[in-house]
């Protein structure tokens, strides 16, 4: 009896999956996703960089968009050091948000800096003066760098990394 029941439910359920198939597909509504935003340029922001007590050996970078239009910010920021010629942070790949960072004219975006490495196990330290920040397309670098000095003291080494843009301070600088 048990058996017969399971036949008998299976072979509805087939009937279903087969009317189912029977009727024409229809396309899925496409959500609306708004305007598409252009992404951020160095001729339109406005950066910053300052020390932070907490993590040690991080400093906060900022962007402010300065221009007219919203944008969008992709991936980390590219960043150089005094006249390297490589990009001298690594992204902290983990730090990746769900969503790009998109800025309205006058918001801010930032992206924490670990300059060194809190065991010393990093190579190659060294202080640097100027910070170089290019904005990342997601296929390189968009526009020039934009250059600012560093507070006095910088001290880097070869365990430099940056993260992600994030919408706020707080979460920049937790990786």
């Amino acid at each position: 009896m048990r058996f017969a029941r399971l036949i008998a439910t299976a072979a509805l359920s087939g009937a279903a999956v087969l009317a189912t198939a029977a009727v024409p597909a229809q396309a899925a509504p496409q959500a609306d996703r708004g305007p598409v935003r252009a992404l951020c340029s160095t001729t339109s922001a406005d950066f910053t960089v300052r020390n932070v007590s907490r993590p040690i050996n991080h400093q906060l970078l900022t962007v402010t968009n300065t221009g007219s239009e919203p944008c969008v910010l992709v991936k980390a920021p590219l960043l150089g050091f005094d006249n390297d010629t490589y990009v001298g942070a690594q992204p902290i790949e983990e730090s990746a948000p769900q969503a790009v960072v998109t800025l309205e004219p006058g918001q801010a975006a930032y992206a924490g800096i670990r300059l060194s490495s809190a065991d010393g196990s990093g190579e190659n330290g060294r202080n640097v003066r100027t910070l170089h920040v290019f904005l990342d397309s997601g296929e390189g670098s968009e526009g020039g760098p934009d250059s600012i000095a560093l507070p006095k003291g910088t001290w880097i080494d070869d365990s430099a990394a940056v993260t992600y843009w994030q919408s706020n301070a707080s979460d920049a600088l937790v990786w």
